[in-house]
């Protein structure tokens, strides 16, 4: 009875907050509501999930209780590093009434899944990743926040506004031409990546990624507004900002990753730059033959590349997890490749590196992207991502520096090749290269 008390107490004090907020409201980059839901989502989320719904519930009155969110365009951004991070997204009705949110960035619609409902608050499934938006819902805004749910106090505000369409500022005027090539340095006093930023305008309008080594930034949208280049793209998983000023044939800015990471960078044009072969960054260690393991299934038993199953086949080892978009853009090419390709004598196994070590979170996390993706091809729990992870999981391998990493094996055992990154369909002309020289390099593997 004193645990009920407490709880009813404290929730009824939240609210008394509530009001004094009304009065007094917070001059900073938040507005009321997602000061007021920071205070409400910290407190409670302490306690449970299920007491929060039920809190908000039986004292937070009928606020975000009126029905579903209006359908349409919704123009939403993160808070960040004292940065605003915009992305667009879209609410859509089914035919079964419930309702699912899509992210927008560029090109690329992402269906993110059904969106549910948690007391006075409402939940943004985010694709097939661990992550979540749960936002406060008012007349046409909505205000929450961003969680990782993997990450001890990943947190960030997040607001979204109905009906707007533009994704930075609605009038950019006079925009300098980018198109073209970008020879890329993003360094700090930890890190350097070489990268090659690919921009196309349309008036104001800029679009792009910027290709690296180890994959890319899949689809990057955004506006010329002047000198100033503003990109963003928000995916579930991940939540990029780059802004730069440009002058002439070069450009400086800084770029923003999250909810701590961020770079300068500088970049010059050159329509000619180019990045090292992506088969040759990663290979066999010379006093090794082949790669071997055993690894857990999804099923608890283990699994070898001399199995049954693979035996006189082809064989496709992805390294991959379930955290990594580029991950899931090569997951749904080798995916429909596989389809086509399978009764050939091929077989494809991930081996997954997921955010816990713990198997029952790590098979469950594959299991859902699997039924999300509908992938048909086997997977197995190879270990924790992180440092080192990969060189202890495969001590075999040299130069293991990113996911996803395709290890191609012949029927034989013979590795063939190992391709580094994934040049995902954010890249353009560079995904359609890949599947180009990918298709027929298979095509003759298979023959022999």
């Amino acid at each position: 009875m004193l645990v009920f008390i407490f709880f009813l107490t404290s929730c009824c004090l939240l609210n008394f907050f509530h009001s004094i907020l009304q009065i007094h409201r917070f001059l900073s980059i938040f507005t009321f509501h997602q000061t007021i839901y920071f205070m409400r989502f910290t407190f409670l989320s302490v306690l449970s999930g299920i007491m929060l719904a039920s809190l908000n519930s039986g004292c937070g009155g009928d606020q975000g209780k009126t029905g579903k969110i209006t359908k349409g365009i919704w123009r939403a951004v993160i808070f960040t590093q004292g940065q605003e991070l915009p992305f667009m997204m879209e609410i859509k009705d089914d035919s079964s009434g419930t309702q699912s949110v899509y992210l927008i960035n560029g090109e690329e619609r992402l269906n993110c899944g059904i969106i549910t409902r948690a007391g006075d608050s409402i939940v943004f499934p985010m694709h097939i990743f661990d992550t979540k938006i749960i936002a406060y819902p008012e007349k046409e805004t909505l205000a929450g926040y961003w969680v990782k749910n993997y990450v001890a106090d990943y947190i960030i505000p997040f607001r979204a506004e109905f009906g707007k369409t533009y994704r930075f500022t609605p009038n950019p005027v006079n925009p300098v031409n980018p198109d073209g090539k970008w020879e890329t340095v993003f360094a700090n006093e930890s890190d350097t990546t070489h990268a090659i930023g690919v921009f196309e305008t349309e008036g104001a309008h800029l679009s792009g990624t910027f290709l690296l080594t180890s994959g890319d930034y899949r689809y990057l949208d955004g506006e010329v507004d002047g000198d100033s280049l503003r990109l963003s793209t928000f995916d579930g998983e991940h939540a990029y900002l780059f802004k730069a000023r440009m002058s002439g044939d070069s450009m400086t800015g800084m770029y923003w990753s999250g909810k701590t990471w961020s770079q300068p960078w500088t970049a010059v044009k050159n329509n000619d730059a180019e990045l090292p072969s992506m088969d040759s960054l990663t290979f066999l260690k010379p006093e090794y033959t082949k790669i071997d393991f055993s690894f857990p299934g999804l099923d608890g038993k283990p699994v070898t590349p001399d199995d049954e199953k693979f035996r006189g086949k082809v064989l496709i080892l992805q390294v991959f997890g379930t955290w990594c978009p580029n991950c899931m853009d090569e997951t749904i090419f080798m995916n429909d490749w596989y389809r086509k390709n399978r009764q050939r004598g091929v077989e494809i196994l991930g081996l997954a590196f997921e955010r816990k070590d713990d198997f029952a979170y790590a098979s469950g996390r594959i299991r859902q992207m699997k039924e999300k993706l509908g992938v048909e091809y086997d997977f197995v729990i190879a270990g924790r991502s992180g440092a080192g992870s990969t060189a202890k999981a495969l001590p075999m391998l040299e130069g293991m520096i990113a996911f996803p990493t395709a290890i191609i094996i012949d029927r034989n055992g013979n590795i063939r090749r190992i391709h580094t990154g994934f040049s995902g369909p954010g890249t353009g002309i560079y995904y359609e290269r890949y599947i180009e020289e990918f298709v027929p390099y298979m095509d003759k593997l298979l023959s022999e």
